[in-house]
């Protein structure tokens, strides 16, 4: 949006808990347009106009972050951490913004609507399948999922300098629109609040949900700092080969988060009564 391009270069850097707003935003900016320029499936298409938007804010947190770690004198986990703090509460306010457009839109935009501007999102449901009852292939099944994502999330960072965004917006669409769209459905069935369910939707899956987002989050930054490093210091440069070596420590722990958010989500799955009854409620038979 026009106004956010007058706001200085560090603006986000300075008050991260202002990209929610940028993800919300441009989220329902981007749903509308979407909506009438491809009414017969605007799904893809809302989600490829969020992430053009967000593209030149992430653009410049990229340079700032590149150009900060490029004159460290002494690389480490530790200080790799620091200097990426601020950038990935960006991302994980970015990430509540649009999460919250599409849980919000799912629970009180009519069934029709949500089916027309949705579609691809609602095609995921069931993903996992057979391996329910079996937690070693549940668990298998879902970190395959996760990891295909995590990986286009750092690929497309590292060939573009911060695609890893689309990825990351198109998982939020997807939970946001599943996780609404159970909450109203259980609402409607038990006769009661769909708010009511989606808070206990999000305290069941939400721990193992932050946790893939933070893994996808590190990987889009691992892969958009090795491009931006490469730009700037040239293949050939010591400040990049430090830079591509602690890049790709920021991708391992990316991969031990998705691991551990795997675990979880089996746990959850596995154990919880709770969340197997609200979506037996929501898609009953």
């Amino acid at each position: 949006m026009f106004l956010f391009r007058l706001l200085p270069k560090t603006w986000l850097e300075q008050r991260a808990e202002y990209a929610f707003f940028l993800g919300w935003t441009y989220s329902i900016i981007s749903i509308i347009i979407a909506a009438l320029i491809f009414p017969h499936d605007p799904s893809i298409v809302a989600i490829a106009f969020t992430s053009i938007m967000l593209l030149p804010e992430l653009r410049k947190m990229f340079k700032l972050k590149s150009e900060k770690l490029s004159e460290e004198k002494r690389f480490s986990i530790k200080r790799l951490l620091e200097k990426n703090k601020d950038f990935i509460k960006i991302y994980i306010f970015l990430s509540l913004g649009i999460f919250l457009v599409y849980s919000t839109a799912a629970i009180v935009l009519p069934s029709f609507q949500v089916n027309r501007l949705f579609q691809t999102q609602l095609g995921v449901r069931g993903i996992y399948g057979g391996a329910m009852g079996f937690p070693i292939l549940l668990f298998w099944s879902i970190f395959l999922n996760n990891w295909w994502v995590l990986l286009a999330c750092f690929l497309l960072s590292l060939f573009t300098g911060d695609g890893g965004i689309f990825m990351i917006t198109w998982n939020l669409s997807v939970w946001g629109t599943i996780f609404g769209v159970l909450a109203r459905n259980a609402g409607i069935a038990m006769g009661t609040s769909p708010l009511l369910f989606f808070f206990v939707i999000i305290t069941i899956v939400g721990p193992h949900g932050f946790l893939e987002i933070l893994s996808y989050i590190l990987g889009a930054i691992s892969g958009g700092m090795i491009m931006k490093g490469l730009r700037k210091e040239g293949f050939r440069s010591e400040k990049f080969r430090a830079l591509l070596y602690y890049n790709l420590a920021l991708l391992m722990i990316a991969i031990n988060i998705l691991i551990l958010g795997g675990l979880v989500e089996t746990f959850v799955l596995g154990n919880s009564g709770l969340y197997r009854e609200i979506i037996a409620m929501s898609y009953p038979g």
